[in-house]
């Protein structure tokens, strides 16, 4: 059989979700509608937080970073998809294929060291009330999110580069809609084991300890919640971070199933689908889960739309 490198590689061709005509133009329109949400409540967060001092707090600080990671993380993958979706030349570049792959990686890892940041940040500010302003001070916040950029695209480097080297013997088409490190693996006809091993600690460091770092601030919040005597107020802390919650245990779990499973495990099928939540779903929520919700938000949101009308 003869072996194709990647390095030689100039064109892979992207499989996409189907190939049914009519759920190829729900695929289309659905996932336009979510993108154009993303962009619009992502951008509008950003905005509002930048342009208004009432909201100059650690955690706004700390939303408009998630938010300028789930633009960059969505838009990665959803606009080729989209172009994909309804066209018969379903081809990417090498190139656009490997910085389509940096990226998202990238962001992913940036996406989830910044919620494990907020948890924490979200502990502080109910747990120790009294010393939040002393820990989470102007130069804390700005080096724990340099932090998680630098992390991020670091770990982004060490996966993408050897995935890109591997040898491709059996096909340039990758059963997948965008370019991502389990379809190249399978595509390769040489040991992949030290790219498994890489990618396991790589998940193990980064997404577990984030995941654990999150579970462990929120139950500090929920027991401290627990301990208010207000049952309205209570309730009120307590939807507030079970919806937080929620959404990271989802984001979380569908990198950790998607990125921590043994390679005889993957199947086509589900590795088309599960990517769909933390590239286009999470990034969908975040905004609205995160800051919608809040009072503060709405209410500068308010005043700006009312501000300009006038």
């Amino acid at each position: 059989m003869e072996t194709a490198n990647q390095t030689s590689q100039t064109m892979f061709i992207l499989l996409g979700m189907c190939d049914v005509l009519h759920l190829q133009v729900f695929c289309f329109i659905m996932f336009l509608l979510i993108y154009i949400i993303t962009l619009s409540g992502n951008g509008l967060l950003i905005l509002v937080v930048r342009f208004n001092p009432t909201l100059q707090t650690p955690m706004y600080f700390f939303l408009s970073n998630l938010s300028i990671v789930d633009i960059c993380f969505s838009s990665s993958v959803v606009p080729k998809m989209l172009i994909n979706t309804l066209s018969k030349d379903r081809s990417i570049s090498f190139l656009d294929c490997a910085v389509q792959m940096y990226i998202h990686l990238a962001m992913g890892a940036c996406e989830s060291i910044l919620l494990a940041v907020m948890a924490y940040d979200r502990f502080v500010a109910i747990c120790r009330p009294l010393h939040y302003n002393i820990i989470m001070n102007k130069k804390f916040c700005i080096g724990l999110a340099t932090m998680a950029w630098s992390v991020g695209f670091l770990n982004s480097f060490i996966l993408v580069i050897p995935t890109l080297h591997l040898p491709l013997c059996w096909s340039n088409h990758i059963d997948h809609f965008f370019c991502e490190i389990p379809p190249f693996l399978q595509l390769s006809c040489s040991d992949t084991r030290t790219n498994v091993i890489v990618i396991y600690i790589s998940a193990g460091i980064i997404v577990m300890c984030s995941f654990i770092l999150t579970l462990v601030s929120y139950a500090h919040i929920i027991s401290s919640i627990l301990k208010i005597r207000s049952l309205q107020g209570r309730y009120k802390t307590f939807s507030t971070c079970t919806s937080h919650l929620a959404v990271v245990t989802i984001y979380y779990g569908t990198i950790m199933f998607m990125y921590m499973r043994p390679p005889t495990a993957h199947s086509p099928k589900i590795d088309r689908t599960v990517p769909i939540i933390y590239t286009a779903v999470t990034p969908l929520l975040n905004p609205f889960i995160y800051s919608m919700r809040n009072t503060d938000v709405k209410d500068c949101i308010l005043v700006n739309v009312v501000f300009n009308c006038l």
